[in-house]
This record gives C-alpha cells, sequence and structure tokens, in this order.
C-alpha cells in the first residue's frame, strides 16, 4: 500500500479516501461474550478471529452462530484464540495503516471490538488511531445477505459488498 501523507489537520491522504474496514462481530447473545470478528476491507487481505469460551452458549448462539464458526476459506481458519492474543492480532493486523475507519451497521459491533482491544487495567494493545463510522442501512440485513449468516466473515463481506453498491 503506498504511504499517505496527511494534510494538517485534515484527512487527506494524497487525494485519496482512507481505507475503509467493514466489520462483523459474533457474540454470547445480547451483550454477551465476543465469540468471532472479522475485518473485510475495500480490498486486501481480511481478519477472521473466533475466539475461547469456556462458558455456555446461548440456544440460539449454539444453534445459528457456532455451527458456522469454520465455513470461511481454509486460510482464514484457525484455532480458538484468547482475548489478548486476538487484540494482538487485530493491532499487527492495522499497524501498516495509519488511521483506519472501522465501517459497521450495528453499534454492538462497535462495542465488541472496542473491547476487544483492551488487555488490562488501563492497557489497550498498540494500535493507530482509529476512526470508526456507525452506517445504519435501513431495510439491509447482513446475516438475511451473506453467503453464511451468523458468519462474521461472511456477514462483514455482505456489509462491504452492499456499501460499496451505494456508491455507484
Amino acid at each position: 500500500m503506498p504511504p499517505r501523507s496527511s494534510a494538517s489537520g485534515g484527512r487527506l491522504f494524497a487525494g485519496r479516501a482512507p481505507l475503509r474496514y467493514f466489520l462483523d462481530t459474533e457474540f454470547n447473545g445480547w451483550g454477551g461474550a465476543l465469540l468471532s470478528l472479522a475485518l473485510v476491507p475495500e480490498h486486501g487481505e481480511e481478519l477472521y478471529l473466533t475466539l475461547a469460551f469456556d462458558g455456555e452458549h446461548e440456544a440460539w448462539v449454539d444453534r445459528h452462530v457456532v455451527p458456522y464458526f469454520d465455513m470461511v476459506p481454509e486460510p482464514l481458519r484457525g484455532p480458538r484464540m484468547s482475548r489478548v492474543d486476538a487484540a494482538h492480532t487485530v493491532a499487527h493486523y492495522l499497524a501498516h495503516d495509519p488511521e483506519p475507519l472501522i465501517v459497521a451497521d450495528w453499534p454492538e459491533d462497535i462495542a465488541q471490538f472496542c473491547q476487544l482491544l483492551l488487555i488490562g487495567s488501563g492497557d489497550i494493545v498498540d494500535v493507530p488511531s482509529l476512526t470508526f463510522r456507525f452506517q445504519r442501512l435501513a431495510g439491509f440485513s447482513t446475516a438475511a445477505n451473506s453467503r453464511v449468516p451468523h458468519n462474521a466473515l461472511h456477514d462483514a463481506r455482505a456489509l462491504r459488498e452492499h456499501v460499496l453498491s451505494l456508491e455507484l
């Protein structure tokens, strides 16, 4: 990726808009533990993580989310990670981008993402400055438009495709 130069106080990057990363998460019911996360950029390498969880899944999550964790391309499959390892993986993934723009269509996705970055009392992983965009998409459902509903990677891809189609 070519280096970006920012204008003073603005968000201009050598005539280019910041790279958007479309975010989706799956979690164990309302306010529950983060189970998986995907960041799908406009172009480039995708990130998909599944997290270790020792508790009991809510019945709906057990039926509609858990069976689909590994229904992703082989290179993106991996072992369940600890929260700290997942946080460091996200930080490493975003390290090349000085000002990533994280786009989500559901507020809980942003909340879960931000919670993941916290790795201890008063401590976060080393991430660049982040900008978040909650993009409300009335009448659009990532799950309904996803190749594998309730899989964070496929849902994030569906979000990306929908948002980009609105810009044509």
